[in-house]
């Protein structure tokens, strides 16, 4: 998803470099939007993994529903899993040619 979104705003990245903005500041823009989708990603997942729990409580032996550990942990592991993936496309979006972009159009 990231890598289709830095795809859609190279142009706008490219734009945003011929003025001068340092690629720290791109680093900055493409890390803080990835953090965002990871943040929504994560609250929704603790929610619906919650809600299936209460509904699958019967089947669960030995394992509360609402295991604190267990959902902080798995969390946590998705979270950098997915900020560790957006580092790609944040490369990518750090090395547009400004040249090029404008170029292009």
């Amino acid at each position: 998803m990231m890598a289709y979104s830095v795809n859609q705003r190279r142009r706008e990245i490219g734009i945003r470099m011929a003025l001068g903005a340092q690629r720290d500041t791109v680093y900055k823009l493409v890390l803080k939007e990835a953090a965002q989708v990871t943040a929504i990603g994560a609250v929704a997942g603790l929610l619906l993994s919650i809600a299936a729990a209460a509904m699958i409580r019967k089947m669960l032996f030995g394992t509360p529903p609402w295991d604190a550990l267990t959902l902080v942990s798995v969390t946590t592991l998705l979270a950098v899993a997915s900020l560790l993936a957006s580092y790609i496309p944040l490369r990518r979006a750090a090395s547009v040619s400004p040249v090029e972009v404008l170029r292009a159009d």
